[in-house]
């Protein structure tokens, strides 16, 4: 069969290309998919089973469920944003919210400014819609921050959309509001738009307060907030994302979605709503035992000898830079998965500035990150 070129662009996720080696070996601990090692919570499981007892079963609107989408407009405005339900769309987790932004942002041959290193499945995303990627470089000096003067410069005549992280997957970093002042300005000078990943904005340590851009003067007809309810609440495997913009792109995202799937599960969609409406115990919880295996980590880290790495500021990723090892990132991760059965993510799959350092994921349990610790010391010492 021929095969489309289009589909011949998509690069693979090199996330997944570790993950579907793990089975070939045995005893393997993977440190290298973001799956919070949490259960869902029970009052959230329970309602979206009594959902589908009570006949949600059916189609929903493209957009999704009224009551979910008030809601969400309503937990927005703790991020001072303004907005009701027909600025909110239910997507089929994050990754197609990020999809539907940009197809309904940029025409093919325009530019999206991705950061770099970045979450992996943005690069087939920009290329699904067409567009041409560039890229901003952040860097360890500066706890990989994003800053607008680097995005100023990369800036072309045919860049249309910036898309930020933060906290960032994969470094951990959380842009402060002083920062993201200075990116809104570049963004207002060049009438550009943001498409801003907040997936892990309720994932913070240390203090941290998460400020949404879209909350910042004039920002908010220029931006397309993306969240989504896998991380906050231990949610992956329900599919369940959202994105919060001005009417108009939202409008265009549901149409869109039309062609793409129709419509997010109708019970999930009550799951969410009860998530959301329910006790937020389990997500401060959730974020101490976070907070407590990345503490657990990174103390490891430091007594191994070559390893440096930068305290994660949120999500649950630590970053450690391996370049005294003198091995590329994946032959160090191929290394690590052969010779002691654990598996993590080469920096090298999050673009050329993730080059010389590991993605190593800490929301699994507390025993499998001293086992990893264990098997790291003996094989490093």
């Amino acid at each position: 069969m021929r095969i489309s070129q289009r589909a011949k662009r998509v690069p693979r996720s090199g996330i997944r290309e570790m993950f579907d080696m793990a089975p070939k070996y045995k005893n393997v601990i993977s440190l290298g998919i973001g799956e919070p090692g949490f259960p869902t919570p029970k009052h959230i499981v329970e309602a979206g089973a009594n959902a589908l007892y009570e006949g949600h079963t059916k189609y929903t609107p493209n957009a999704g469920i009224s009551d979910l989408r008030k809601a969400i407009a309503e937990r927005a405005s703790l991020d001072g944003l303004s907005v009701d339900q027909q600025n909110v769309i239910i997507t089929a987790g994050a990754g197609e919210a990020v999809l539907l932004a940009l197809l309904a942002t940029v025409d093919p041959g325009d530019e999206a400014l991705l950061p770099d290193p970045c979450w992996p499945n943005y690069f087939g995303q920009v290329a699904l819609s067409g567009a041409r990627m560039n890229f901003v470089r952040t860097y360890e000096r500066d706890h990989f921050h994003l800053k607008a003067e680097a995005i100023e410069k990369t800036i072309s005549d045919r860049t249309r959309v910036v898309i930020i992280n933060s906290p960032s997957n994969p470094t951990g970093a959380v842009l402060n509001k002083q920062e993201l002042e200075d990116i809104a300005k570049v963004i207002l000078d060049r009438d550009l738009v943001v498409i801003s990943d907040e997936t892990y904005s309720n994932i913070l340590f240390d203090g941290r307060r998460h400020t949404c851009i879209a909350s910042l003067p004039d920002m908010a007809d220029h931006t397309i907030v993306i969240n989504s309810f896998s991380k906050t609440y231990a949610m992956t495997g329900w599919r369940v994302g959202y994105a919060i913009g001005p009417s108009d792109a939202i409008s265009q995202m549901a149409k869109l979605q039309e062609s793409v799937s129709s419509c997010v599960n109708a019970a999930a969609q009550q799951a969410c709503l009860a998530a959301l409406k329910g006790p937020q115990d389990c997500v401060k919880e959730m974020v101490e035992g976070y907070r407590e295996r990345r503490d657990l980590l990174l103390s490891g880290l430091a007594e191994l000898p070559g390893i440096e790495c930068l305290m994660p500021e949120g999500s649950f990723y630590a970053f450690p830079n391996i370049t005294k090892f003198g091995l590329s990132s994946k032959d160090f991760a191929l290394m690590l998965l052969e010779k002691t059965q654990v598996v993590v993510v080469p920096g090298s799959a999050f673009g050329e500035g993730g080059e010389g350092y590991l993605r190593v994921s800490f929301c699994g349990s507390i025993e499998s990150i001293k086992e990893v610790l264990s098997r790291l010391q003996n094989l490093l010492r």
